[in-house]
């Protein structure tokens, strides 16, 4: 059959099956062939990577250290140096270290040191691979160096590691000489080498120093909670110190005991027994506790806070592997502060407690620090410069007015009114003078510390908002009250120190440190000076710290006044608790925490002062006690600021001074009184642009021209012998215009002024007979001479005196002259007369003594305010001084000055 009989189906099929199964053999066998060569290229490239691991892993192990029995059992310190790179000397002692042999270790301190570091120590061979695989896993999910997986041994050649890189060849070295370690000694020795190596804080080495200093106890003396605190502190000394910071130790002995328990070294009663002993209990300083007191210990120990906190440097190793730490110390101000710290006269008793942080405002860095006030044979306890406590009103500028500026772009003028007020809640704000002011200033307000306008002003900018504010000047606050207005938060006063310097920063925030970098024995330096923030706008800055002058000048912080320094600052008081005033009995006005912080542009400071504990009956319940922060913060400040140039607060460009009226808050116009003027700071853009009208006048129409005098008369009286002159004007002008009255006797001589008054008429007595009187009258601006009216004329003569002819006939007969005003001669008595009895009258200021009746009133004396000639005698009978309790006169009494 041919091909063009089969279908187009069969002719699409293949024409011979033999040749169809050859073909799929080949191509079998290709993929086979290149399956092979992958196999093998895979091998290969395997192989050359071991290789080339094993080359690795061996110039990585070769250049590890060499096992030096010495280096594993000696520790080197670090050495802290100040701001001018100085070894700060009284660091460099020798360090406090005993010795033991392990079989004189107590096996509960081994099982609590064992359990919490290494539990599987006596089965590895100096790495544990379990331990490795979590971390691993951990590494994985949180990047590499999350987790550590060192043992006990591994720890121990730590000390021959001279860096904190968390690297793969130095874990690699690390891991190599865990394993040869484990070779060259038995566990119990290198057991041994790490319980006598390692640091238990405050320059205490070892488990036989560590037992002495807490606890006065001999190795063998230990309890299971003692040897739980001990196998806590070294994962961070300086945290878990138990002086220091006994709610951390208390909490990390509890975790060791709970690992000694689930490891069946303890029972579960014998861990619950443990567990509730309080940590404080424990502790029974030693003499070797009872050290001087270390002027430098208080900002040591937030050095080595800081440098516990730095990212890939583990806690343990900081003070076995010789870093170079260089602080931002200034050891000359740091003496000074211990100095005024230690200073009995300055504190009202003992127990009275302060702390205080120093430090650049421009920079954050931290010059000094007063931890506590020390009797040098107490042991050191925890710092209350680094302690967190309420804060009082100090925290107003910061969660309050701060935000309100920053945000509402409130002027330093804005009013708030003072009056009843509620939190949320339904409770009542109060003022500390249980009054309300009505409307008040932001700034009297902060001025005066009054608390109802803090809490409005909170409410206005909202909880989020300020919130917000505050985290970004480096106050912890996880979560935000309405009682935070008023500092009810707690933050510590290294803390407020660096929130307080950003204001006098024009708004940028350095973060208060004491650490300025860390060099390694191998040569490598971390810079640890953290990166400045923009915290809030420069005009919020300067008008908190200008309203904060005012505080320091005339308000709350007066007495925190230095002089010849631009001061801004705020105090800050915290009240008791209802249940602790009722508790320890304390009275309901008591203080518990009094503050003062404060800046210039060049230094910042926060004050704290008060009592450890209220349970010891020790309060704050007067003035000078609550002053004694201000005290502290101005001679800590003075000596300061010596050889220092400190300029003011600048003002920025975004903010404008403007007066206003104290009434209205609006531009005064020009009726406004100087006194009700007052200058306040704005926001640029935000100043008040109209003119206030409070104390205007009605205007009245300028007046440019006067009005004429109409109805000028002059007339002659005859009987009075007098010239009578009035004249009208319009009644609205009287009050603007004066009158100028001109007289001319005659017709030659020139016109006289003879009155300038505002009266409309004039009389003239005794002109002369027979004369011409010309009278002239203008109408004369008071306050502009120049407009005046035309002046109006009138005249007036005077006849000649009549003649009487009678006056010759009466000089003929002068007998029929009748006498005029005449005194008539008095006729003589006559002898009958001279004869009657007549009563004497005494004298004027004669007194006799025989009249026993009150003087008579003095006489007026016309009326004139003159006193009578003789005022001894009148109302004052025999001359008796006036008594000077008395007051004689009638005129008001006068204050008492």
């Amino acid at each position: 059959m041919s091909d063009e009989s089969l279908s187009r189906k069969d002719r699409k099929k293949p024409k011979d099956s033999k040749n169809s199964h050859t073909n799929k053999s080949k191509n079998t066998s290709k993929k086979r062939g290149t399956f092979k060569k992958i196999f093998v290229a895979l091998v290969v490239m395997a192989g050359v990577m071991m290789i080339v691991g094993a080359i690795t892993v061996f110039a990585i192990f070769s250049n590890a250290p060499e096992l030096d029995e010495e280096l594993l059992t000696l520790s080197q310190n670090p050495d802290i140096m100040d701001m001018n790179d100085e070894t700060v000397t009284n660091l460099e002692a020798a360090e406090n270290r005993q010795s033991a042999d392990i079989e004189d270790m107590p096996p509960v301190l081994l099982d609590a040191v064992i359990s919490v570091e290494d539990v599987r120590f006596y089965d590895h061979f100096g790495v544990d691979l379990r331990r490795i695989g979590g971390a691993v896993l951990a590494n994985i999910t949180g990047g590499f160096g999350s987790e550590g997986a060192s043992t006990i041994t591994q720890q121990v050649v730590k000390n021959l590691f001279l860096d904190f890189d968390k690297t793969i060849t130095r874990k690699l070295q690390e891991q190599y000489l865990a394993v040869k370690l484990e070779q060259q000694f038995t566990k119990d020795q290198i057991l041994e080498m790490y319980l006598n190596a390692i640091y238990f804080s405050d320059s205490r080495y070892g488990v036989v120093e560590a037992a002495n200093y807490y606890f006065s106890k001999e190795l063998d003396e230990l309890t299971i909670e003692d040897a739980a605190l001990l196998a806590g502190i070294p994962q961070r000394p300086n945290a878990h110190n138990p002086f220091n910071n006994p709610r951390d130790a208390e909490s990390r002995r509890n975790t060791v005991i709970n690992r000694m328990e689930s490891n069946n070294k303890i029972t579960s009663e014998q861990a619950e027994t443990a567990r509730n002993i309080p940590v404080e209990e424990q502790l029974n300083p030693g003499e070797t506790a009872e050290q001087q007191t270390n002027e430098f210990q208080s900002y040591i120990d937030q050095v080595l806070n800081e440098v516990e906190e730095i990212e890939g440097i583990e806690a343990s190793d900081i003070y076995t592997s010789g870093l170079k730490i260089y602080t931002n110390l200034d050891q000359d101000l740091q003496r000074h502060t211990e100095q005024v710290l230690q200073n009995d006269e300055n504190f009202p008793d003992d127990q009275f407690q302060a702390g205080i942080t120093l430090m650049e405002t421009q920079t954050g860095q931290v010059r000094a620090i007063g931890g506590m006030r020390q009797p040098a044979e107490a042991a050191r306890t925890m710092s209350m410069a680094t302690t967190d406590y309420q804060t009082g009103s100090t925290m107003k500028p910061i969660l309050d007015y701060g935000p309100a500026i920053d945000q509402l772009k409130w002027s330093t003028f804005h009013q708030i009114v003072d009056e009843e007020y509620s939190y949320s809640t339904g409770d009542p704000v109060r003022n500390f003078s249980r009054s309300f002011q009505g409307s008040v200033s932001v700034r009297e307000a902060l001025k005066q510390s009054i608390n109802v306008p803090a809490v409005k002003t909170l409410h206005e900018v909202g909880l989020d908002n300020a919130q917000q504010f505050g985290q970004k000047l480096g106050i912890p606050l996880d979560d935000m009250y309405e009682s935070y207005a008023l500092g009810a938060n707690e933050v510590s006063s290294f803390q407020l120190t660096g929130a307080y310097a950003a204001f006098g920063n024009e708004g940028e925030y350095n973060e208060p440190h004491t650490v300025r970098k860390v060099e390694f024995p191998d040569g490598r330096v971390i810079d640890l000076a953290p990166e400045p923030v923009q915290a809030m706008n420069d005009y919020t800055a300067f008008m908190i710290s200008d309203m904060l002058k005012d505080v320091v000048q005339s308000g709350t912080g007066t007495a925190a006044q230095i002089s010849g320094l631009p001061v801004a600052g705020k105090t800050g008081s915290t009240n008791f608790t209802p249940e602790q005033v009722e508790t320890h009995d304390i009275p309901s006005s008591a203080i518990k925490d009094a503050w003062f912080a404060g800046y210039t542009t060049e230094l910042a400071a926060a004050v704290w002062t008060g009592y450890k504990n209220p349970s010891d009956g020790q309060i704050i319940i007067n003035n000078n006690e609550h002053q004694v922060s201000r005290d502290i913060f101005k001679e800590v400040m003075s000596y300061a600021h010596q050889d220092r140039e400190t300029s003011d607060f600048p003002q920025p460009d975004s903010v404008v001074e403007v007066g206003v009226e104290r009434s209205t808050g609006l531009l005064p116009s020009s009726y406004t009184p100087d006194s009700e003027i007052i200058y306040e700071y704005f926001v640029r853009g935000t100043e008040p642009s109209n003119v206030s009208e409070e104390f205007e006048v009605e205007e009245v129409e300028e007046i440019d021209e006067a009005v004429n005098i109409s109805g000028l008369q002059a007339s002659y009286d005859p009987e009075a012998h007098a010239i009578f002159v009035e004249w009208s004007y319009p009644q609205d002008s009287l009050e603007e215009f004066s009158f100028r009255l001109e007289v001319r006797a005659g017709s030659d001589s020139d016109y006289t002024t003879i009155s300038e008054s505002k009266e409309l008429q004039y009389v003239l007595e005794n002109p002369e007979y027979g004369e011409t009187y010309s009278f002239q009258v203008t109408a004369v601006h008071n306050e502009d001479n120049d407009i005046q009216s035309d002046p109006v004329t009138a005249e007036v003569v005077i006849p000649e005196e009549e003649e009487e002819p009678e006056e010759e006939e009466l000089e003929e007969n002068p007998e029929n002259e009748e006498p005029i005003e005449e005194e008539p001669i008095e006729e003589e008595p006559t002898d009958e007369e001279i004869e009657e009895p007549v009563e004497e009258v005494p004298a004027d200021g004669e007194n006799s003594g025989d009249n026993q009746e009150e003087p008579p009133p003095a006489e007026n004396n016309g009326g004139n305010g003159n006193p009578p000639e003789n005022p001894g005698d009148q109302g004052n009978p025999g001359n008796e001084a006036p008594d000077p309790e008395v007051n004689t006169s009638n005129t008001e009494e006068e204050p008492n000055t």
